[in-house]
This record gives structure tokens, C-alpha cells and sequence, in this order.
């Protein structure tokens, strides 16, 4: 970590302390707002050859313009690529040519606060919402690839859509537990889970209608019926392997998992091997 990065962690962990102590509510709304802000935005210069070819698509949802992308038109089946948290659909180009010549109409959208779309925030709900949308006025999409945030975003959405067997779902890395990214957060900050943890859980509630807890792709996948390709690396320090053991213990039919080692978070979506099983595997 840079001196300029050093100094602003500081100064933000020095800004919550004082903020909880004077008020653990305050301290907590300020928090969530954080949680839910991407602090970098992927912005390439020069796009992947792949996407100048693209059809260029773009949409107004929930006061959001999503801009999006869209290859081989009329083809048979659909294909989704959903990234994740502070990424963009333009970091899986190597996926679009592989599914296109499967003969997939391949469908990629940057999520709110993400890439070129507009906004600032984003939270799980608001990305589930996405996904069933692209999937009802640019689908049927029976086809999915999704990592980490996007997974977990993609799993609330088919558990709410009506589908069967004959989906297909690749989980790469997905964001499995959301408290696990909650408790990331505290540790991060150095705010202690006392008071503000509690009022921080309390805003997620509220404004949801639903616990942290319901934000789980263990809790999805009684509702799924896809089959369903999920990679994790031993070495994931974002979405660590021990959050899928209650999900690997309920020994799904449709799930089959694939366990790497030394590939981490993002290096797992690039690697060649596993870009052929998934595309293989739709």
C-alpha cells in the first residue's frame, strides 16, 4: 500500500472512531453508504477488440443508465456475463468469442456505479433487480457466468424467476455469505462489532425487509433449479472457500464444484482452463 493510500486509511479509520463514539447510529448509516460505494471504477482507455463489435445497448432502470453489450443476435440460446463488486463486463472479454462461436447470443451489462454505467451505490437487491430485467425485455437468458458479487446477485435473481434443469449457471468465486463481506468491513475500518455493527445490520433490515442472513446463496439455492458449475480457490482472501462448506454438506445434484489452488479472487475468472470448462460446460 502506497503513502497516500496509508494516510487516507487512516484518516477514514480515525474518522469512524470519533463518529462512533460521539453516535454509534450515525456511525453506522455512514457505514452502509461506504459498504455500498465502489471506491474504483473500471474505465479502459482502449476496449477488447471484442467489444467495438458489439452491439451497443443502453437502458434507464431505477434512475440508473445501464450500458450494455450484445454479440451474434438471434442466435438460439442466451448467455449473461455479470461481473463483480468494483469490476466491469469488459474484464471477461476472452469469454465472448468462445460463446459466440458455441453459437450463444451473449448478453453483458455494467452494473449501477460500475464501468459506464451511471451512478455511485449499489447494493443486492438493486443488481438482483438488473438481472431480472435484462432477463424479461433482452431474454429469456438460460445461460449464466457470474463472479463474485455477481453470483451472489444471479442466485437471488433465479431463486425469484421461473426456470428449470435445462438453465445453466457458472459461479466463479461467488460472494457466498454476505456477512463474511460485512465482517471484512468492520476489520477493514477497525470498528469494533458492538453498537454500530448492530445499527449497521438494523439499516440492512430496514431497508430490505430482510436479515443479513437472508443475503446467503445457501438460502437461494433450495429455489434453484439449474444446473449449476461453481469454482473457488483455496487461496480466496475476498470469498474464502470455508463460506461454501455448508453448502458443499447439503450435496446438491445440480452443484459441482471445482476447487483451485493459487488462482485467489480475480486471477481464477482469467485462467484459461477454467474459461474452456465454463464455456464448455453451458
Amino acid at each position: 500500500m502506497k503513502l497516500r493510500q496509508k494516510l487516507a486509511v487512516t484518516y477514514l479509520r480515525t474518522t469512524f472512531k470519533v463518529l462512533a463514539a460521539v453516535s454509534k447510529r450515525r456511525a453506522a448509516a455512514k457505514a452502509y453508504e461506504l459498504f455500498c460505494t465502489p471506491q474504483s471504477r473500471t474505465l479502459k482507455k482502449n476496449l477488447p477488440v471484442i467489444f467495438n463489435q458489439a452491439e451497443k445497448l443502453h437502458f434507464r432502470f431505477q434512475n440508473h443508465t445501464i450500458i450494455g453489450y450484445r454479440w451474434n443476435p438471434g442466435a438460439g440460446r442466451k448467455a449473461m456475463i455479470i461481473h463483480g463488486f468494483e469490476s466491469s463486463v469488459v474484464n471477461f472479454d476472452k469469454y465472448v468469442s468462445p460463446l459466440i462461436d458455441k453459437g450463444y447470443e451473449v448478453l453483458a451489462f455494467d452494473a449501477p456505479a460500475h464501468g459506464l454505467s451511471s451512478g455511485t451505490k449499489i447494493n443486492a437487491p438493486l443488481y438482483r433487480d438488473l438481472i431480472k430485467h435484462i432477463h424479461r425485455e433482452y431474454g429469456p437468458v438460460q445461460s449464466f457466468v457470474a463472479h463474485s458479487f455477481g453470483g451472489l446477485a444471479v442466485c437471488m435473481a433465479l431463486a425469484e424467476v421461473r426456470h428449470d434443469h435445462n438453465f445453466r449457471l457458472a459461479l466463479i468465486a461467488p460472494a457466498t455469505e454476505t456477512s463474511t463481506a460485512i465482517d471484512q468491513f468492520f476489520h477493514f475500518l477497525q470498528l469494533p462489532d458492538g453498537g454500530v455493527r448492530k445499527n449497521f445490520e438494523e439499516i440492512i433490515a430496514t431497508r430490505s425487509g430482510h436479515p443479513v442472513s437472508w443475503f446467503s446463496i445457501p438460502r437461494t439455492l433450495k429455489k434453484i433449479k439449474a444446473r449449476v458449475l461453481w469454482f473457488h480457490d483455496k487461496d480466496d482472501r475476498i470469498t474464502p472457500l470455508s463460506d461454501i462448506f455448508r453448502v458443499k454438506d447439503e450435496n446438491y445434484l445440480n452443484i459441482q464444484f471445482i476447487i483451485t489452488k493459487g488462482l485467489g479472487h480475480r486471477k481464477i475468472y482469467k485462467d484459461v482452463k477454467v474459461g474452456k470448462a465454463i464455456v464448455n460446460f453451458l
